[in-house]
């Protein structure tokens, strides 16, 4: 089989045909007082290379403070402190900083967020999708039925989820933001620019939210993996171009990703704990945090990974946002005792290391309350690279796949999902990135329907009106007498589809 498997962002995007690589892939404080925190080196060296961490505060605000002024001693400077959720961001080149932030009364865990110093680009970006060709849109084009967008007869998942017959009866509130956490949002692309809400944009790269005008788009020689998943969520059904699963709710771009293409903890914990702030209704996660595609709790500075995006997700989740991510690229069972890891850490020099996914996560989408959302190809069989695993998945949506593999009826002709690109054009990915907005999109449309529901209550509806769908078995994706893999469960919740393909439909008439 070709190697579809991916880093980084969720998605897919060299032309079919060829092998598709990397592409896309608090606690509030309290106000009991702690004990002081232990003393700190008064003097601590800074002969290293300067990295970034994350410093996780058990409850209390007198704690906080007592903590700060240890980082301090230890010589860590502080870049900002979100006491929302007891997270402090802070750099140092102390070599020995987290070690000795550790030892301070107060401190629940810390680490790096990175193997690379923060002054080193370790990485070129990877690929975008693949831009519309010019023959097959003024096909498209001259095809367009009554009603229809421009090149809404190639988006054949817009169908496969009965998104173009919810349509007919809403296309969703402008009073209901989905936030993209991404490599950013090109809010000048004309089907996105009617349903940006720039309130509740922002670049978090550093860390640090900055909401100055134009912040969270990408940079020329960034990805566009984040507007295209825009595109799918909210593009406007406005006569021309494509159309979003939810074309009437509002969407936001978070960046998060530095121009190299790593999102690190400090970037997705601002991005959260930003859309939470701003009263963002749904966000959509198409990416794993760097540079560890399985974070583990057994590790000291893993294990404050994972604390610190599970914090922000929570918090966003209590404000009342529901967390939709992509379940990942790399044709793993997630439910498995043992995987292995060849990329790991990806800013350095990977190693080759054994893992458990039940201890060593794949964050965001394995923490606790997040959707995790897999792949479909156009023939509604679980992409061939999409991870799976029983009691992992939650729900299945298009994504897309190798048109060799599920190639689709009627005007379509590509497997990979079409989108919004950047500088008003168009374009093919593939990949759980592309699986992800769907959901959230569909999500968009239920909060619509439904604008008290809280949280727990969308999740319950989204699963509920989910078209179950049994497994696949034998699992043989490219037809060489091979199982690819093997799906566990029952009809009504297996490791493939969760449970079952998202129904827009049944998600605005319920």
């Amino acid at each position: 089989m070709a190697d579809l498997g991916s880093r980084r962002r969720r998605a897919l995007a060299l032309p079919v045909g060829l092998a598709l690589t990397a592409s896309l892939g608090f606690l509030p404080a309290g106000a009991a007082s702690a004990a002081p925190a232990d003393a700190a080196p008064a003097v601590a060296t800074a002969d290293g290379p300067k990295l970034s961490y994350v410093v996780n505060v058990k409850s209390g605000a007198q704690t906080a403070k007592d903590v700060k002024k240890a980082i301090a001693r230890a010589g860590g400077s502080i870049v900002i402190a979100y006491d929302q959720i007891g997270v402090i961001v802070v750099h140092s080149q102390n070599p020995a900083f987290a070690q000795t932030i550790r030892t301070v009364r107060g401190v629940e865990s810390a680490g790096s967020t990175r193997t690379a110093p923060l002054s080193t680009a370790s990485d070129t970006a990877v690929g975008s999708p693949t831009p519309l060709g010019a023959a097959e849109a003024r096909k498209a084009a001259a095809g367009t039925k009554a009603g229809e967008d421009t090149y809404q007869g190639l988006q054949w998942s817009l169908p496969a989820i009965k998104a173009d017959r919810a349509h007919e009866r809403t296309l969703g509130s402008k009073k209901v933001t989905v936030a993209v956490i991404d490599t950013g949002v090109d809010d000048t692309h004309p089907d996105l620019a009617p349903n940006f809400d720039a309130r509740a944009s922002a670049n978090c790269v550093t860390g640090k939210p900055d909401n100055s005008p134009g912040a969270w788009r990408p940079g020329p020689t960034e990805s566009s993996h984040g507007t295209h998943v825009a595109g799918t969520i909210a593009a406007a059904k406005n006569g021309t171009g494509v159309v979003g699963v939810a074309p009437g709710v509002k969407v936001s771009g978070i960046k998060v990703s530095t121009e190299a293409g790593f999102f690190y903890t400090e970037a997705v914990v601002c991005g959260f704990v930003w859309a939470a702030e701003k009263g963002v209704e749904i966000t959509n996660n198409s990416y794993y945090v760097d540079p560890w595609l399985f974070a583990c709790k057994n590790d000291p500075d893993q294990k404050a990974l994972v604390e610190a995006v599970g914090r922000a997700t929570k918090y966003a989740e209590r404000k009342g946002a529901v967390n939709v991510a992509a379940a990942g690229n790399d044709r793993t069972d997630l439910a498995a005792d043992k995987v292995t890891d060849t990329s790991s850490p990806n800013d350095t020099t990977p190693v080759t290391r054994e893992v458990s996914p039940k201890t060593c996560l794949d964050i965001p989408t394995q923490l606790p309350g997040v959707v995790t959302t897999s792949s479909l190809g156009a023939k509604t069989l679980k992409s061939s690279f999409s991870n799976y695993g029983d009691r992992v998945i939650d729900i299945s949506a298009p994504g897309g796949d190798s048109t060799a593999f599920q190639k689709p009826e009627g005007p379509a002709v590509d497997g990979r999902i079409l989108s919004t690109l950047p500088n008003n054009r168009y374009g093919y990915a593939a990949g759980t990135s592309m699986a992800s907005p769907h959901v959230a999109g569909v999500v968009a449309l239920l909060k619509s329907k439904h604008p008290s529901a809280s949280p727990a209550a969308l999740k319950a509806m989204l699963y509920a009106q989910a078209d179950d769908t049994s497994c696949t078995n034998p699992y043989d994706i490219n037809g060489d007498g091979v199982v690819d893999a093997v799906c566990e469960g029952t009809k009504a919740k297996n490791g493939f589809y969760g449970h079952g393909i998202a129904d827009a439909l049944d998600a605005v008439r319920r």
